[in-house]
C-alpha cells in the first residue's frame, strides 16, 4: 500500500498576513511619483515622452523595495520599470516631444503616436497573422495561440495587464489600449471546447499580461474543468506571472491569496503538473523576503517554479549577473528555465545585445554555477520558425560560423537538428543571419510553404 504524500502549506508568515495595499503609478502620475523629484524638469519629460508610446506601470513595492535610489538611472530595476529617453529612435522621439510641447490636440498626438508604434514591431514573430488558431467555421479564436504542437497559450482578458510592466516587454502592445493590437478572451468555453478538440494538446500556458493580476475566483474558471476526466491529455498547467517580482503579496495576505495556494494544491493533487513559469531578469528581485516568502509558499503546494528572462542591454548583459541570479534560484528550489534574447519588438534598439555577446555571457555564466544551475538553456530566440538556440562558434571547413538548432519548432522535426550561419559579431536576431555553406536554411523551404497556408488560411 502506498501511503499518499501530505503536504503542509507554508501559511502566509504573520510578517506578512497582513493586506498590504497596493499602490500604482501610470504614465499621468509621473509628476506624482516622490522618488522622481529628485530628477529635473527635462528628465520626467523625457519620461512623459517615451511612455506615451510604449506602456508605463509601476507599483510602491517595487519603488521602495527593489530599486537603489542612489544609483540611478544605472540602477538595474529602475532600468527595467522606469522609462528612458533612448528608448525611443531620435526621430520618434523627437516627433512626439515636438506635439507634446507644441500642445497638439488629443487627435494628432494620438494618430502621431499609432504611427511610431506601428514602426515598432508590436506582434513580433508573426504571432497575429500565423499562431492564433481558427475554429471549424474558419473564424480565428482571437484568445488563443497554438504555434507548437504540445503547447497551447490562453491570454484571459481579466489578465491582460500587471502589477507593473516591463520596459523592454515583447507584449508591449497588449497593454496601450489598441483593441486590434490586443490578444484576450474571456470565453472559458473557447480554451475548454480548443481542448477537447485537440487531444495532442499536453500543456496550457496560461500568460498575459500576467494571470496573476485575476481574482482567483476567475482564474479558477479556467483551469478547475481541466480536472475533468475529457482532459486527462492535459498533463502540465503553467501559469506564466512576474507577480512573484513585481507583487509578492498576491501569494501572501491578498484577500484571495489562500484561495489561490488552495487551487493551486486541487491542481497538484489531481495530478497535474503545476509550473509557476516565473520572469526574472535580475538576482536583485528574490532577495526581499516577501519575495523568498512567496516562493516558499508557492513551492509548498506541489508546484514548480521555473525562471526566465532575456538577457538585456543595461539589465543583465554581465555573465556574473546571470551566474548570482541562477544559484540564489537554486537556493531558494527554483528551477532556471530559459535566457531569452531580446525580441525584436518595441524598445529592442535600447536593449537588444548581438547574438555572439549574448552566447559569450550565456557560456560566461555558466562557468561559474553548478550542474543543478545548468538547466536553463539558451540563448534562444523566439522567432516565427521557432526557438532557436545559440550553441557556440565554430570553425566548419575554414568557415567561421555559429552552430544553432531548434529547441522548439513549427515543425517537430526541425528540432535538436543542427543548422549553420555565417559569423556575424553584430547580428541581434535570426533575421540578421545568413545561412552558412549555402543559400538556405534546411527549414526554409518548408516554413515558407507553411507561412503561406497559414496566411491564406487568416484571410
Amino acid at each position: 500500500m502506498i501511503t499518499p504524500i501530505v503536504r503542509q502549506r507554508e501559511p502566509a508568515t504573520p510578517a506578512y498576513a497582513e493586506r498590504v495595499p497596493f499602490k500604482v503609478y501610470t504614465q499621468r502620475d509621473i509628476d506624482r511619483i516622490e522618488a522622481l523629484q529628485g530628477l529635473s524638469d527635462a528628465q520626467r519629460f523625457e519620461m512623459k515622452v517615451v511612455s506615451s508610446v510604449l506602456p508605463f506601470r509601476v507599483n510602491q513595492y517595487v519603488i521602495d523595495e527593489l530599486i537603489d535610489w542612489n544609483n540611478i538611472p544605472e540602477d538595474a530595476i529602475y532600468q527595467l520599470v522606469f522609462p528612458q529617453r533612448d528608448m525611443l529612435a531620435p526621430g520618434h522621439f523627437e516627433r512626439i516631444a515636438g506635439l507634446i510641447r507644441a500642445g497638439a490636440d488629443k487627435a494628432e498626438l494620438e494618430a502621431a503616436i499609432t504611427e511610431v508604434r506601428a514602426e515598432l514591431n508590436p506582434h513580433p514573430a508573426d504571432q497575429m497573422a500565423m499562431n492564433m488558431p481558427l475554429d471549424a467555421e474558419g473564424n480565428r479564436l482571437d484568445g488563443l495561440q497554438h504555434k507548437y504542437r504540445e503547447t497551447v497559450l490562453f491570454f484571459p482578458s481579466q489578465g491582460q495587464t500587471c502589477h507593473s510592466y516591463c520596459s523592454f516587454c515583447f507584449r508591449w502592445a497588449q497593454f496601450v489600449g489598441d483593441k486590434d493590437l490586443r490578444i484576450a478572451s474571456s470565453e472559458a468555453t473557447q480554451l475548454h471546447d480548443y481542448l477537447r478538440a485537440h487531444t495532442e494538446v499536453t500543456d496550457v500556458l496560461i500568460t498575459g499580461g500576467d494571470p496573476m493580476v485575476m481574482k482567483t475566483s476567475h482564474l479558477a474558471n479556467y483551469l478547475e474543468p481541466l480536472l475533468e476526466p475529457e482532459f486527462d491529455h492535459i498533463q502540465t498547467v503553467r501559469i506564466g506571472t512576474k507577480a512573484l517580482t513585481f507583487w509578492p503579496h498576491r501569494f501572501l495576505g491578498a484577500p484571495d491569496a489562500d484561495a489561490l495556494i488552495e487551487l493551486l494544491e486541487r491542481l497538484v493533487e489531481a495530478g497535474k503538473q503545476v509550473a509557476i513559469m516565473a520572469h526574472y531578469n535580475h538576482w536583485k528581485e528574490l532577495e526581499p523576503e516577501a519575495a523568498q516568502a512567496a516562493i516558499r509558499r508557492i513551492r509548498s503546494t506541489g508546484a514548480v517554479i521555473r525562471a526566465q528572462g532575456p538577457l538585456i542591454a543595461h539589465i543583465n548583459d554581465d555573465p556574473a549577473v546571470w551566474a548570482r541570479m541562477w544559484q540564489a534560484q537554486v537556493r531558494l528550489g527554483i528551477v532556471p528555465y530559459y535566457m531569452f534574447v531580446e525580441r525584436d519588438t518595441g524598445a529592442s534598439r535600447y536593449f537588444e545585445v548581438p547574438l555572439l555577446r549574448a552566447w559569450e555571457i550565456y557560456r560566461e555564466a555558466m562557468q561559474q554555477v553548478s550542474g543543478l544551475a545548468r538547466t536553463a538553456r539558451g540563448p534562444s530566440m523566439s522567432a516565427s520558425p521557432g526557438k532557436v538556440e545559440i550553441q557556440g562558434v565554430a570553425e566548419i571547413a575554414g568557415e567561421k560560423v555559429f552552430v544553432l538548432r531548434f529547441i522548439q519548432a513549427r515543425n517537430p522535426d526541425w528540432v535538436q537538428r543542427p543548422f549553420f550561419a555565417k559569423y556575424d559579431e553584430h547580428a541581434t536576431w535570426l533575421d540578421g543571419l545568413e545561412p552558412a555553406f549555402g543559400e538556405r536554411w534546411f527549414w526554409q523551404d518548408e516554413y515558407d510553404a507553411l507561412r503561406q497556408e497559414k496566411l491564406a488560411a487568416a484571410e
